[in-house]
């Protein structure tokens, strides 16, 4: 089958060379031509991996961070909501312990001030009993002084006298 000839030897020496050169020359322009871009893909594509990668912890991170922010925000809130409602119920308190306090003054006095105005009346009653006794007793004694009277003129005329007072009133 093979045969070593001189001359086909050089022939086959000769395809060799001419196949070993066709196969570097298509092993450089696949170089130029197709593996510096695939190459190029592929490095981007790393990249683009790496970088989605990074930016996937860092959005963890930052996610992380904000959920932390939330929560320290959300028991702040708590904390005033508790503050307020807190303060609330000590103002409620307090002003439920003044109305109470103001309303005992009040009452207090109220109560005073009748007793004060009862005292004032109960004054002015018997001042104007004295003086109606007295102006009665001053004109039955000009009557009785005027006039002789018996028994029951007497008594008719302290009874028109008693009438004529509670008519005054």
């Amino acid at each position: 089958m093979f045969s070593y000839s001189v001359v086909g030897a050089q022939l086959y020496v000769g395809d060799m060379l001419f196949v070993m050169i066709t196969f570097l020359v298509l092993m450089w322009l696949v170089k130029i031509v197709a593996w510096k871009p695939i190459t190029k893909m592929m490095q981007d594509r790393s990249d683009k991996i790496v970088n989605d990668i990074d930016s996937a912890k860092e959005s963890r991170t930052k996610a992380a961070e904000l959920a932390q922010k939330r929560q320290a925000e959300l028991d702040k809130t708590r904390d005033d909501a508790n503050t307020i409602i807190n303060t609330a119920k000590q103002n409620g308190q307090r002003q439920q312990e003044q109305i109470v306090e103001d309303a005992r003054n009040e009452a207090s006095n109220l109560k005073s001030s009748a007793e004060k105005d009862i005292e004032q009346e109960r004054q002015e009653a018997l001042a104007n009993s004295r003086k109606d006794v007295a102006s009665l007793s001053v004109e039955i004694a000009s009557k009785i002084i005027s006039k002789e009277l018996n028994e029951d003129d007497q008594k008719g005329l302290v009874d028109s006298y008693i009438e004529g007072l509670g008519k005054q009133k």
